[in-house]
């Protein structure tokens, strides 16, 4: 069975339902979780307010933080189940292929994640990260809906 999960999260409440249904799932089968979340890199031309407003190194600082709360969260809820759990950050243009570099780096043998996270405009133009994931994987991957 399962040695070791990757669960990304965007903080998304869908996304963290799909952490907890993860961190359950990784409780029953005796697995071991990697909790990781992706932030774009700064951009000069974007839609993102922060980086409109923002200097790079401020918007680093930012999404650095907001990171942290992510994983923070995701933290507590393993502890609570009694789940062993690794944390990531990732900075990249392309979050689907931090998830599957991350899940080949650290040797996960599935990934479990949400069918999808962000909302509105941006999930239309970005498409679905989790479509993604599972077009390139090479590895299992769970969905939570």
């Amino acid at each position: 069975m399962y040695k070791h999960i990757l669960i990304p999260t965007d903080g998304s409440s869908l996304a963290t339902t799909a952490v907890k249904q993860g961190l359950d799932f990784a409780k029953a089968i005796g697995a071991e979780v990697t909790a990781l979340t992706v932030f774009e890199p700064f951009h000069t031309l974007t839609l993102e307010t922060e980086m409109l407003t923002d200097s790079p190194a401020i918007y680093h600082e930012h999404a650095k933080a907001e990171a942290k709360a992510i994983l923070d969260r995701v933290e507590a809820l393993a502890t609570q189940r009694g789940v062993t759990c690794h944390r990531i950050d990732v900075e990249s243009d392309h979050p689907y292929e931090a998830i599957i570099a991350t899940a080949k780096k650290h040797k996960c043998d599935l990934i479990a994640m949400a069918s999808h996270g962000r909302k509105g405009i941006q999930s239309i133009l970005l498409g679905s990260e989790t479509q993604k994931v599972l077009t390139h994987s090479t590895l299992p991957v769970l969905v939570y809906r």
